[in-house]
């Protein structure tokens, strides 16, 4: 039975993988900060779907946090085969509004973590020539808006130049790149959802199931849905001094509030 380590795993697309990978047998490490939480999911998918489900509380906004992920990635004992990257946040405000203890707080979650956790986990499933990273980006990668975007294509631009690096090694990455999904993302960040159109939700289930087939079909960058696909094929061809505007406006309007 393999093992598969997703952080973030109590809400969102976090928990909608590690309900997906239970299902398909796999054993799980449930990683997050509430441990409340942790144990009430563990126990949930042990039951629902007789796997072993292993917590881990961790805030990966603090080097206390990394640190016990990492130990964990690296026992070859009980050796982790693969790796969801989700946890996340976004900040209230544009930039200047947002202080900065926060913004390099987003910064040590969306990338340092992602770097040292995707490392951490990658040299054991190279030495076994098989294993999985999937490092959860946004379609916000894409588009010049702000701190969370920039960080988001941080990973995007990582993951991808990692994957070629490891071509032939038996171990994939891929960044997945989704746009709203019905979480508690904007909840916690205080942010107004009501004039975001419903047909740019997605459900994180289905997000998660055209996820894996791009996994499975060996694909480095993930936009699991025919409508987010349709705009960034449209981001690719805007002018970026149009695009700006055009995202600054889109911010404002269905951004945080």
């Amino acid at each position: 039975m393999t093992t598969a380590l997703i952080t973030g795993a109590t809400a969102g697309i976090g928990a909608a993988f590690a309900r997906r990978l239970a299902s398909d047998g796999h054993s799980v490490v449930l990683v997050a900060r509430d441990e409340k939480r942790l144990h009430e999911q563990a126990t949930e998918l042990h039951d629902r779907h007789g796997i072993e489900a292993e917590v881990l509380s961790a805030d990966l906004a603090t080097e206390k946090g990394i640190a016990a992920v990492e130990a964990r990635l690296a026992d070859t004992k009980h050796p982790v085969d693969m790796l969801v990257n989700n946890a996340g946040f976004g900040n209230k405000g544009e930039y200047l509004e947002v202080p900065m203890a926060d913004e390099l707080a987003m910064l040590k979650v969306h990338c340092e973590a992602v770097l040292r956790l995707t490392t951490a986990g990658v040299r054991g499933m190279r030495d076994r020539r098989r294993g999985a990273v999937v490092n959860v980006a946004s379609v916000a990668a894409f588009v010049p808006r702000g701190t969370y975007g920039a960080s988001k294509a941080w990973v995007v631009q990582f993951t991808q130049g990692a994957a070629r690096d490891l071509a032939g090694s038996g171990v994939r990455l891929m960044a997945l790149c989704p746009g709203f999904v019905r979480t508690e993302f904007h909840q916690r960040a205080g942010m107004g959802t009501e004039n975001i159109p419903g047909w740019m939700w997605l459900d994180a289930d289905k997000l998660v199931d055209a996820a894996m087939k791009d996994l499975t079909r060996g694909k480095s960058l993930s936009v699991p849905d025919p409508r987010y696909k349709a705009l960034m094929g449209a981001v690719k061809l805007a002018p970026r001094g149009v695009l700006g505007g055009m995202t600054s406006r889109t911010g404002r309007k269905y951004g945080p509030r």
